[in-house]
């Protein structure tokens, strides 16, 4: 199989507005597409995220609880990359999002630090 990127990560939420309101307003992404799916009762919400990127935004009706521990087995988090990792930690600071302190990769010697998305998903920005 000879793959060229990713395409897109799809996340269910929990709150359709609230997470719908997350992605887009705290964290800038644009619309591509919205559609409701009325056999499903459900929405899926396309997101630009940068130039190449896409995510795929999810409401089902009462959706189970996931374990979102970084360290749980599965899909650890979801990491952005940043230009100014201050400048996006105060951004998101200045929008009530709780975000840890910033630290240094010790492998790459580049900044990173974690936030959580409505749900909890544990979410990365990482400055390249």
């Amino acid at each position: 199989m000879k793959t060229t990127g990713i395409h897109h990560i799809a996340i269910i939420c929990s709150d359709y507005e609230r997470s719908k309101k997350f992605y887009t307003e705290i964290l800038g992404f644009s619309i591509i597409n919205e559609t409701f799916r009325k056999e499903r009762n459900s929405y899926k919400l396309d997101l630009r995220v940068g130039e190449n990127h896409q995510i795929e935004l999810f409401s089902f009706p009462n959706p189970p609880q996931r374990v979102s521990n970084p360290e749980a087995c599965g899909l650890r988090h979801l990491a952005f990359e940043v230009e100014d990792i201050e400048q996006a930690v105060s951004e998101l600071k200045a929008q009530g999002v709780e975000v840890e302190d910033i630290r240094i990769d010790e492998i790459t010697g580049k900044k990173f630090t974690f936030f959580k998305d409505p749900d909890s998903l544990p979410l990365e920005i990482y400055e390249w």
